[in-house]
């Protein structure tokens, strides 16, 4: 098979770009640094020369406890030991260089682009997307409510760990989820903490919610684009490396390419040809059925699978809600040798800033678990649960570093 060309920019779109740095121009619909929006009034907050204001919210994120678990997060492939593979804390910088990349041609923002990708991500669960749909499970069977990472990632930010992060970013956040795909992405309104919060409220009551999710910002917007991006062909890389695939011949996509460094280009280029000086961000027809077809060739190839066999999975799933179960039992007897206790709750109250003991015991049991359960890496939850249930049968199966050795 040919490989398909590097794509390039538009000479027009090139030259308006070239002049306009020539000249300092920037972005009409750029979020400007004195536009920043924070939910309390702290002096300690303010912009200077040397911590600009969205510089301020990308030291803040990485520096909460939770961003510390990026590094243990699955990405696609949870049960196997393997360096090589992508784990979510590499996601999201890959993320953050490809939608800096694109909103510097285009005149953004580049450090609340920053602040939104390295956040993104940061109430996922362990276990990727098979664990989100197992945790919404059992939450919403005994809630009625929905468990979803981006809403739960403006959770953690905004209310578990309280740093003041601006609305701008938590918005970003909220809006990136990268499941809905759209040839042009127009900006939503968010102005104030109060749509935030009613937001948030309305996406874990109803699950259609989150497919009405707009960014408000045009940074917003390219993380968001840039999230799918990211991901498409560096699954794809990993799951040859693991022998999921074993060619990326089984891939159609004729305009933006089937490989990891096409897709970024060819996709980064698209939409800038198309989003160049406009207020939304588009890309072409050609591209935007090509990222449909790439997306639902991983989902069959790859995410379907999650990296992992069909057993482990259900197996998974049957530990999420023992789990569940037994935090929630044991929350409820007030049994502070339980692990809940000592590995979450205390931890958290203690580094919070937001939170005392009582406070947060008084969000409710389900609450609590889930901020428990969604907080932990993939070794910590298979740990954990070797610890509280010894004796059962059913156990996750690793492939280890040396299985090939043997």
């Amino acid at each position: 098979m040919e490989p398909l060309p590097y794509l390039t920019l538009d000479p027009e779109i090139e030259q308006a770009i070239l002049a306009d740095r020539a000249k300092g121009v920037l972005s009409p619909y750029r979020t400007l640094d004195t536009d920043v929006v924070r939910r309390e009034s702290n002096p300690h907050d303010n912009a200077t020369l040397t911590r600009p204001a969205f510089a301020r919210d990308i030291e803040k994120i990485i520096n909460v406890p939770a961003y510390n678990r990026y590094a243990g997060k699955t990405q696609v492939f949870s049960f196997v030991e393997d360096d090589d593979i992508c784990r979510r804390g590499l996601h999201v910088q890959l993320v953050g260089r490809i939608a800096r990349s694109i909103g510097e041609l285009l005149g953004l923002n580049g450090n609340l682009i920053e602040a939104i990708a390295l956040g993104h991500d940061v109430g996922h669960t362990p276990f990727g997307h098979a664990g989100e749909r197992y945790l919404s499970k059992a939450y919403h069977a005994r809630t009625g409510r929905f468990f979803n990472h981006n809403v739960h990632s403006v959770r953690v930010l905004d209310k578990l760990y309280r740093r003041n992060i601006s609305l701008q970013t938590l918005n970003g956040v909220l809006c990136h989820n990268g499941e809905f795909a759209f040839q042009t992405l127009n900006l939503g309104s968010m102005s104030t903490f109060g749509n935030l919060d009613e937001t948030v409220e309305r996406c874990n009551a109803n699950e259609s919610e989150i497919a009405n999710l707009r960014p408000a910002t045009l940074e917003g917007c390219v993380v968001r684009v840039s999230d799918m991006i990211a991901y498409l062909g560096k699954d794809r890389q990993d799951a040859l490396d693991r022998g999921v695939l074993s060619s990326l011949d089984v891939f159609d996509s004729a305009y933006i390419g089937t490989n990891n460094a096409r897709i970024i280009n060819n996709l980064t280029v698209d939409i800038v040809n198309h989003s160049y000086g406009t207020d939304r961000i588009s890309m072409s027809e050609e591209a935007f059925s090509d990222l449909k077809l790439a997306k639902r060739q991983n989902y069959e190839l790859i995410y379907n699978k999650e990296g992992m066999t069909e057993d482990a999975g259900n197996i998974v799933e049957e530990m999420f809600e023992q789990m569940y179960e037994r935090l929630a039992h044991d929350l409820k007897r007030g049994d502070e040798r339980s692990p809940i206790f000592k590995h979450h709750i205390d931890k958290l109250c203690l580094k919070s800033r937001s939170f005392t003991r009582d406070t947060y015991l008084g969000e409710g049991v389900d609450q609590v678990v889930v901020d428990y359960l969604a907080s932990m890496t993939d070794n910590y939850f298979m740990s954990l649960y070797e610890f509280m249930f010894p004796n059962e049968a059913g156990k996750i199966m690793t492939y280890r570093y040396c299985a090939d050795l043997s």
